[in-house]
């Protein structure tokens, strides 16, 4: 199939962009058409809080190749993507954000890339226009999949990206609670590559990100595809008993060639404490693993599905 016959799926969540989603789904439309590649924009509400589903309602009204998805409520970007991805019926999925910051120009340079036999390819953008906090957050998470699932190191994450329908079709047989989208595009590709994009300031509004979100995105990645905090407090464990038998020697020892006297007991509290908190601190982080597990054994979506409108 040549890349004129390919049917292109775009996916774009969308949260609290009503000033700003139409103009991004024209640019996307003119593209397409400009370029005469087939095409469909499917479009997800996130449970925006403005009038984001007033808006693109309307949008399969004007244009054809337009369906809109209303979730129940908020999921989060990675689940309103997940539920797009799983709607597209393209040769190709391209995601993107709904601020215009990839310009829809630009997802020419992804077709291109990917028409060169790969599963994956991303935007690496020349300059990010985002703030410091983010960057850092960006940096932990690149090493956290770098880590957990593998990722080349030179290879860079971005939201703009284009994969197969192969490796969508792999992704949607995860029947995960917590989906985390860069990760299970890593898990279900082989071959991925970067692409020069351009990355511009955002024309209206900031970023729906911010520490509490890139916390919580890191919390999924640890709990949902990492053992990793469990072997963390594995080995801390582990040092802690080390730690206290060499002490139990010490003073087993002391005691026998000094004799024991009743002393310490500031020290001996502290000790005390500390142990009984690490101990809380382990339950806790079973008990996070154990609701997780629960979540994915369950039958529920990672997302609810409140109303779709086609044209």
């Amino acid at each position: 199939m040549t890349q004129m016959d390919s049917l292109y799926s775009v996916v774009i969540p969308v949260y609290n962009s009503e000033a700003i989603v139409e103009k991004t789904v024209t640019a996307v439309v003119d593209f397409f058409k400009a370029n005469n590649l087939r095409f469909e924009i499917i479009l997800i509400n996130d449970g925006s809080p403005d009038n984001s589903w007033e808006v693109i309602k309307n949008l399969p009204d004007q244009f054809q190749e337009v369906v809109s998805i209303n979730l129940l409520k908020n999921y989060g970007q990675h689940s309103a993507v997940y539920c797009g991805i799983r709607e597209a019926k393209g040769d190709f999925i391209i995601t993107m954000d709904d601020d215009m910051q990839n310009p829809p120009s630009e997802i020419i340079h992804l077709i291109t890339k990917i028409n060169e036999g790969y599963d994956a390819v991303f935007g690496e953008f020349k300059r990010k226009q985002h703030a410091g906090y983010r960057k850092l957050g960006t940096k932990v998470i690149d090493y956290l999949n770098t880590k957990i699932f593998n990722k080349p190191k030179d290879l860079k994450l971005t939201n703009f990206r284009i994969f197969t329908a192969e490796v969508a079709n792999r992704m949607g047989q995860y029947r995960t609670f917590f989906p985390y989208i860069p990760g299970l595009v890593l898990l279900s590709s082989s071959k991925m590559a970067n692409v020069l994009c351009e990355h511009r300031a955002r024309e209206i509004g900031s970023s729906n990100y911010n520490l509490w979100r890139i916390a919580k995105l890191t919390s999924r990645i640890l709990f949902n595809y990492s053992s990793f905090p469990l072997k963390f407090l594995s080995t801390i464990g582990v040092g802690v008993s080390i730690i206290s038998a060499i002490g139990g020697i010490f003073y087993l020892v002391r005691g026998l060639m000094f004799g024991s006297k009743v002393a310490g007991w500031t020290s001996l509290i502290v000790i005390v404490s500390f142990l009984c908190g690490f101990i809380i601190l382990m339950l806790g982080i079973i008990g996070e693993y154990l609701s997780r597990i629960l979540n994915q054994m369950s039958t529920m979506e990672s997302y609810q599905v409140k109303q779709i409108v086609r044209s």
